[in-house]
Parts: C-alpha cells; structure tokens; sequence
C-alpha cells in the first residue's frame, strides 16, 4: 500500500459499523485483534475461566509483532527473581526511573499502576504459567538504577512469543487464527458488540468483548508524518509490518480519547549491512558510537531511543560502532540477536582502532584518538568528552565495530485507556466492551523519543494485555 493509500486519523472512511449492518457468522465471548505480546497475554488472562471461549486473531502469517523483535525483556521492580540475586527494589524505584527518564511528562498515575503491577505480572507468567524469564543481572540498559531487566531464553523475543503461542494452542477455550486481520469493529450505539475480520472472506464475529491489541502506528507512514518528528519519518523502519495504526483509528472513530501521539521509539544502531539491530548491550557494556569523521558525537548512554536522532544527524545519516573483544566474548551466547549477527557478518575486527576504521569507513585517526581519549577518562574516573559515566570500559584489541544507522521501532501514542485498559473517551466515561493495549494504547514515555526507558513497550504491553484479560474474564463471569 502506497503512502497516500494509508489511512490516517479524521479521513472520510469508516472503520466501524452499527449492528444493524451486519448478520453474525459466528460468536465468541472475548475476541483478541492481534497476538502481539500484548493480545497473547490478554488471551492467557482470560481464557483462565474455562467456560469462557477466547479467540485471537492475527493479520500476519505468524504471531509475534514487534515483541517477537524485542528483547523479550520486561522491567518489574520487587519480584522474587530480584530478591533470589540479593536485590532490594520497590515499584517506587521504577516509577522514579520512569518519569525522570520522561521529564515526568507521562502519566503519573499510570505509570505507578504498571509499575505496581509489573511484580503481578512477572509471578503470573513464572508462577502460574510457567514462562522461562530470568533475571538480567550482569549490565543495566540507560538510566536503570537497578538490575529488573527479567527476559526470555537468549534475551530473545522471539522466545517468549513462542512460548506463550504454545500455552494458547494448548488451551481448549482458545482459538488462535493467524492471516486474518480485524477490518471494523461493530457496535450498537456505540457499544461494542462485535468484529468484522478476514482478508480474502469477511465473516462477522459477534463478541461480549473486544481486546485491541494490533499495536501501534510506526507502519503507516502517513499516520508517522501527522504525528511524529520529522527527521523519523523517512527512517529505516525496523517494526513488524501490522503496525499501521488500525486499532487507534477504530478506537478514535467510536469516540475514545488519544494521547501521547508524538511518542514513539527509535532505536541507534542497526547495523547497516545487514539491516539487523545490533543489541544496545555492546554499547552499555562500553562501546561508543563515532560519525564518519571518527568524532564522537553524543553520550550514548543517555538512551537508543533519542539517540537514533543523534545518528541520523551525522553525514549520510549513520555512524559507526565501536567495540572490543572482551565484549563480543561477554555478548555471545547471551543474545540470540546479537549471535544472529555475528553470523551473518554483522561486525568486522582487527588488531587496531585504526585497522578496523579503515575497513567499516570512517577516519581512522580521528576515530583512534576518539579511543584512547575515552580509555583515558574511564581510567581516570571522569566523565569523557561527551558527558558519558554510565557503561563504560575502557576498550582495547582486538576491536570490533560495525556502520550503523538509526531507525524506528514502533509508536507510543495511542488510546487513553483507565488501569483496567478500557478505552476512555474523553469525558473519562469507557468505550463499552473495549480495551486497548500495547501499542494501540498511549503510553507512558511522554511526548518525543526522548522519553522512552529501555522496557516501557513491554511494561505497558505485557501489564496491559494482563489487566484487559483479567477484567474481560471477571467481567464476565460476573
């Protein structure tokens, strides 16, 4: 589809349709648009009352969306997997994470209710249904003021979707149906009553309730360029292909609020040549970034998201990173993604800076120098010419480094939704029978990229798909 094919919110279409219109195919009891992170574990919390039917539905060929690109990790703060390390955090702690990282600009009261719920999530997964997460104990993402990253095997998305798929497809109540994407709601007077879905035939679902859960808007160009900064529009876009904003714009059209619509996440380094990310971890484990003059040209740890601004600002747009030995030892094995990388030639190496420099293609004497400089304010213990404390380590051979670029990940804005995720309009009052989640619903990094702390996508996706399906299932049970 073209950019000017690509709806965007106030266009003169409808996306939803009264109940007058339609005549029903079939029913269920809650109906799940998308088996992103955020749709799987609504389906999981509500499909825990048997008598319930779920069924999820997926315009992709396979589950997954931008969480099956994602490390998998989730931040919770006071979960027993921290206490078994000998970590003493509270809610509190990510709260105070959260907001200074977004200048307090999001929602405060909904980031403490995440954050609060994130230890109810993580035992829910581990105790209940017995999902493989462990804790990240050995580096902490920018602006973590405590290790409660808790990730998947191979700190790989893919993992835990996969996980999760196999719970679903071994529930009886649950029918999980992938190529079959949710083109409209139906409601009664605003009411949502049910779906319209399919791609080659369309069959009406009459439902009791409706999860949106089909993420954000980072696919739809045209939906980037109304809302975004400009200078992300026309970067490399790295997430899954369903993000074209269709449940905010269904949400919108029966009247619920909209927030935050500026905010999404970049990330800094995609490496080039492969079009692959390269994991965050090389950076925070004392990597630096330097343009193609060999000059550094921002503290890298101030975070991946803002920092993709940094990179596309410098000559040609990509920069290039840095790093040693030690950390591509420490890294492999541990990421999945980075061991893809690895494989498919992701990075370079030679006994110098220099050596290495002229093979990625930035200037090899200036880029030695921006080294040693950096080597010689980590040994002294002072900030380095860019400001930078956090992450560091001083670098020496073999050096390894990729050309890197900066793109976008997905959308933060979205939906108002209250803490049970029913979405609101804006006298406060709910869409009935609806709710939102992920990247359907605003989030909770304020405006910009700026504001986005490592695990905020997985934080409302994940404690949003939760509380949506616990809701639906008590709901109805009622």
């Amino acid at each position: 589809m073209s950019e000017a094919e690509q709806p965007t919110i106030g266009d003169d279409v409808t996306e939803t349709i009264p109940v007058s219109a339609v005549e029903w195919d079939v029913a269920t009891d809650v109906l799940v648009a998308g088996a992103g992170g955020t749709g799987l574990v609504a389906a999981l919390a509500a499909c825990e009352n048997p008598d319930l039917t779920v069924t999820v539905l997926e315009k992709a060929p396979d589950p997954g969306g931008n969480t099956a690109l994602s490390t998998g990790m989730i931040p919770a703060a006071g979960t027993r997997l921290q206490e078994a390390k000998g970590i003493e955090e509270t809610p509190e702690d990510m709260v105070r994470d959260i907001l200074e990282k977004n200048g307090h600009e999001a929602d405060e009261a909904m980031v403490r209710h995440l954050a609060a719920e994130s230890v109810n999530l993580i035992h829910w997964l581990v105790d209940d249904w017995d999902v493989t997460l462990h804790l990240v104990d050995d580096f902490k993402y920018p602006k973590h003021s405590e290790f409660r990253m808790h990730a998947p095997t191979g700190n790989n998305g893919e993992n835990l979707v996969a996980e999760l798929v196999d719970l679903l497809r071994a529930q009886p109540n649950v029918e999980l149906l992938t190529n079959t994407p949710v083109t409209k709601l139906v409601h009664d007077d605003g009411r949502v009553v049910g779906v319209v879905a399919g791609s080659r035939r369309e069959e009406a679902i009459e439902c009791r309730k409706v999860v949106l859960a089909t993420d954000g808007f980072a696919g739809n160009k045209r939906m980037v360029r109304d809302f975004c900064d400009e200078e992300i529009v026309d970067a490399l876009y790295f997430g899954s292909d369903g993000n074209t904003g269709d449940g905010i714009r269904f949400g919108a059209e029966l009247g619920g609020d909209l927030a935050y619509m500026d905010s999404y996440q970049g990330h800094a380094t995609v490496a080039h040549q492969t079009g692959m990310l390269s994991t965050y971890a090389v950076i925070m484990n004392g990597g630096i970034l330097v343009n193609v003059d060999g000059d550094r040209f921002g503290d890298e740890s101030a975070g991946y998201s803002e920092f993709a601004i940094d990179v596309l600002r410098q000559p040609g747009g990509v920069a290039f990173e840095l790093f040693d030995g030690r950390i591509f030892e420490k890294l492999q094995g541990q990421f999945d993604d980075f061991d893809d990388a690895v494989e498919l030639g992701a990075y370079d190496h030679a006994d110098t800076a220099a050596a290495l420099c002229e093979i990625i293609g930035c200037a090899p004497d200036a880029a030695t120098a921006a080294v040693e400089r950096y080597n010689a304010a980590v040994a002294d213990g002072d900030p380095d010419e860019v400001g930078r404390t956090d992450g560091v380590h001083t670098l020496s051979p073999p050096f390894y480094g990729t050309k890197i670029t900066g793109s976008l990940f997905h959308t933060q804005g979205g939906l108002v939704v209250d803490g049970d995720a029913r979405v609101l309009r804006a006298d406060d009052t709910p869409v009935e029978n609806l709710y939102a989640g992920g990247g359907v619903a605003c989030g909770i990094s304020g405006h910009g990229a700026g504001g986005y702390l490592s695990g905020n996508g997985l934080t409302a996706a994940l404690g949003l798909g939760r509380l949506a399906g616990i809701h639906a299932r008590k709901s109805l049970s009622e």
